[in-house]
């Protein structure tokens, strides 16, 4: 059971990472997602801006599923020795 919430943990800051970096080169785009490489407006830099802090919140609430796992598997090894 522990390692299936290590693995949901994981998985879910490489989401988080992947997400984040795809945020990241939209913003550093500048919104240049246009039909011939037209600049967008600053709202087409709203959405990846706010997906960004989604991504790093989801990125920081996965390890701390980790870091659970890792202490509650850390007090079942101490009381098992």
């Amino acid at each position: 059971m522990i390692n299936n919430t290590l693995a949901i943990g994981i998985q879910g800051i490489q989401d988080g990472i992947a997400g984040m970096e795809s945020a990241a080169r939209k913003i550093a785009r500048g919104g240049i997602d246009g039909p011939q490489g037209t600049a967008g407006s600053t709202q087409d830099l709203i959405e990846p801006m706010v997906d960004l802090q989604l991504y790093k919140r989801s990125v920081q609430a996965s390890a701390q599923v980790v870091k659970a796992a890792d202490e509650t598997l850390g007090s079942l090894l101490n009381i098992k020795v």
